[in-house]
């Protein structure tokens, strides 16, 4: 029975695991010890196999963490426990009719109604709610109506707010899936590139991929919406830059650019019924259109011919029509200009967006201020790299040549040939031997002109080692065991034992001779013994002792 005061306090405690495993005090009051919730992280706990509680008089307490099950390990600071008010909202007594009517029954029921009331308020502190100086509710008389938009409307869509801040259905741009490809699930508002024209497109319909790019001519075309047109861009860029400077040709059906018709080029310069605005302004001694003069050599034409106005007046005549032809060419150059100069300056935006120029970091929006796309381009100024935007991160887009060799020049780029065959392994003396043509071979009859020798090794410990050399000499100092290490098949050798201190001499097991072999050379003397190994074991035979 409860005997104490419901204070005003919030059913809820954060705390770290600083403490290990507790105790952690919580100062609102329960009634018993089920009318709390622990969590261990995002863990809820389950009472004595993961916590014991204790509750005061005053109906505060606290939790004792048990380790095992969901708590694995004693808590550390990084860790986080909670306790929150949790008693089932329920009645499950009632005061029957001329029944007791006891202070205590009412006070103990009275006491849960409000533990469950200050927990209905604790967790309606954190669910999204309006603040109080909000505008009414719809059912006041108000604007307000926080009641979310239906299931099927919501599905798959971002939560937005409408204009009088109640909730709507809002719609992202979508999300980034990289390149398009084959046997993919893509869902609506999902965004691809497709990696044969580098254009961007959102899906519309959610579909399984198949076939091939570009996706334009993909049997699932319909079900993806162009977003960015690339190849449109760099293609409008290429034009203008043609309508501004082209000078070997046409630039689209009959018509040529700016420059061209400014001061000349192919299909300008001396044509029929053309000319550029320069030519008709100072071409001299012959015609601009193959019929025509410029304005200079009928200006110079009058000059020198003064003493026949008639001609002179002919003449100005002609100068004055081609220059009002050479006029209407330089307003058709200035318009077909002030359209490149247009189609320029959008180019070189669309440019902008993809070049972000130099700079000294990696920028975290384009020159525009907007989120960063794939395949966005800088030069990073402190690292001296050119680098590009994969999506999600800045990588390197080319390095430097320097210092590579080159397939074509089959190593002879190299700075130093003895320390790159050092660096190898195959230096020469050391690790492989320099050609020689007097050098024998393995796999060829040879003729030897000089003698031939092996070196001796003298080992005195009875105890030779076939990977040293073939040939040894041996002068025990004491008993010993003739042993052979290092076993190789066809090998063979001698060895000068020098026995004179009689030394007793006994034979490994894989020393083989005849029974009498280790008695004949203990005894004290010069012995000279051969031996042929099979790779296991080494037969010995042995010489009369040397007088």
């Amino acid at each position: 029975m409860a005997d104490y005061s419901i204070n005003a306090v919030t059913r809820r405690v954060v705390f770290s695991g600083s403490a290990g495993t507790g105790p952690y005090a919580f100062s609102f009051e329960v009634l018993t010890e089920t009318d709390i919730a622990v969590y261990f992280n995002a863990t809820l706990l389950t009472l004595t196999t993961d916590y014991t509680v204790t509750v005061n008089v005053n109906g505060t307490g606290s939790v004792t963490i048990v380790t095992g099950s969901g708590v694995p390990s004693t808590p550390v600071s990084s860790d986080q426990i909670t306790i929150v008010g949790s008693r089932d909202i329920e009645r499950t007594t009632d005061f029957v009719t001329a029944g007791d009517f006891r202070a205590s029954a009412i006070n103990e029921q009275l006491d849960s109604q409000i533990i469950m009331i200050q927990q209905v308020a604790e967790e309606n502190k954190r669910g999204l709610r309006a603040p109080t100086y909000d505008p009414a509710l719809v059912e006041d008389g108000g604007v307000l109506d926080l009641t979310l938009p239906t299931k099927d409307s919501r599905a798959g869509k971002i939560l937005a707010f409408d204009s009088n801040g109640n909730p709507a259905v809002g719609e992202d741009i979508g999300n980034w899936r990289g390149n398009w490809a084959a046997t993919t699930a893509y869902s609506v508002r999902d965004l691809v590139k497709d990696a044969s024209n580098e254009n961007v497109y959102r899906c519309n319909t959610a579909h399984t991929s198949s076939g091939t790019t570009p996706i334009s001519s993909n049997a699932d075309s319909a079900k993806w919406d162009l977003v960015v047109d690339v190849s449109t861009s760099a293609g409008y860029a290429d034009e203008a830059e043609a309508w501004a400077s082209k000078t070997d040709g046409i630039v689209e059906s009959t018509d040529y650019s700016a420059k061209a018709w400014s001061i000349g080029g192919t299909g300008v310069t001396s044509t029929a019924s053309r000319g550029a605005a320069k030519e008709w302004a100072t071409t001299t001694g012959a015609t601009v259109d193959g019929t025509e003069y410029s304005a200079k050599h009928y200006a110079s034409a009058a000059a020198t011919s003064a003493s026949n106005a008639s001609t002179s007046e002919t003449n100005a005549s002609n100068a004055q029509s081609a220059a009002e032809t050479a006029q209407g060419a330089a307003e058709t150059a200035q318009a077909a200009a002030e359209a490149a100069q247009a189609a320029a300056e959008l180019a070189a935006d669309n440019f902008d967006d993809t070049y972000l120029g130099a700079k000294a970091s990696d920028p975290t929006v384009d020159n525009d201020g907007d989120a960063l796309t794939t395949g966005d381009l800088y030069f990073n100024t402190t690292s001296n790299e050119l680098k590009i935007y994969n999506g999600s991160a800045w990588q390197v887009a080319a390095i430097s040549a320097a210092g590579l060799l080159a397939a074509a020049n089959n190593l002879s780029d190299l700075d130093n040939t003895g320390t790159a065959r050092t660096n190898l392994g195959v230096a020469i003396g050391s690790d492989v031997q320099a050609y020689d043509a007097d050098n024998a071979v393995t796999d060829a009859a040879q003729t030897f002109t000089v003698s031939q020798r092996g070196t001796i090794t003298t080992d005195n410990d009875l105890s030779f080692d076939q990977n040293a050399t073939n040939n040894f000499k041996c002068t025990p100092t004491g008993t010993g065991t003739l042993t052979f290490t290092n076993h190789t098949a066809g090998q063979s050798g001698n060895i000068l034992l020098d026995n004179s201190g009689g030394h007793a001499i006994s034979l490994a097991a894989t020393t083989k001779g005849d029974a009498n072999l280790a008695t004949t050379i203990s005894t004290a003397g010069t012995y000279w013994l051969s031996y042929y190994d099979d790779g296991t074991n080494a037969y010995v035979v042995t010489s009369a002792v040397f007088a």
